[in-house]
């Protein structure tokens, strides 16, 4: 279905949630509030609670949309490259184009890790449900380049999603804070290293991460 045969309160809320989630990426969750989204939307704050009827549930609405944002940019266009390592590095080349993207506020899944780690409540747990989800679909990912014998057979897939997670997360701190023009390279190559301690025949050539254009 195209986006203008959605019914038109669906339209609605979608664009009033991506601009939820860049809000939310400048004042993170917890100043994301339904009277805050309204007047950034030009809407009233009753219509707002006609869309979601609560901070709570508008919170979880933004969580949900960025995650949907991150699977439709990300995980879904890395699906269609070929099952195995060309896969996983499709991954990494889409993950760090978007973690070198430059929207004002960074990446809500970073800034929503540090403010609600330690708040109880269904909006933490929505966010680790997505960093789960995260985490297995990159496993799975590698997973597949075991079974198509490109990766050894001992290759710990959920050690590998952590580093490489792990790794991408470094490049968002060493680019966003530390301005450093190296954080991709060294992003790159640490990824590289990775794959190469994974793969089944450890002399073989192993071809560079593509560089983001």
């Amino acid at each position: 279905m195209t986006t203008t045969a959605l019914p038109k309160g669906r339209r609605t809320r979608d664009a009033v949630l991506t601009r939820g989630v860049e809000l939310a990426c400048r004042v993170g969750l917890g100043g994301l509030t339904i009277g805050g989204l309204a007047d950034e939307v030009g809407m009233s704050k009753s219509g707002m609670y006609a869309h979601f009827g609560s901070k709570q549930a508008l919170q979880l609405a933004v969580l949900d949309a960025a995650a949907e944002e991150f699977a439709t940019t990300v995980i879904v266009p890395a699906l269609r490259a070929p099952r195995g390592v060309e896969r996983v590095r499709a991954l990494a080349d889409l993950w760090i184009r978007c973690g070198l993207e430059r929207q004002p506020g960074g990446c809500l899944f970073v800034k929503a890790s540090t403010e609600l780690d330690e708040q109880d409540g269904p909006v933490r747990d929505r966010l680790r449900e997505q960093h789960q989800q995260l985490a297995q679909s990159i496993a799975r990912m590698v997973a597949g380049g075991v079974t198509e014998g490109q990766l050894r057979p001992d290759t710990d897939t959920e050690q590998f999603a952590t580093d490489l997670h792990g790794v991408m997360l470094a490049m968002y701190h060493g680019y966003r804070l530390l301005s450093d023009p190296a954080a991709e390279r060294h992003a790159r190559t640490a990824i590289d290293r990775l794959l190469d301690a994974a793969r089944a025949d450890l002399t073989a050539a192993t071809p560079a991460v593509t560089a983001s254009a």
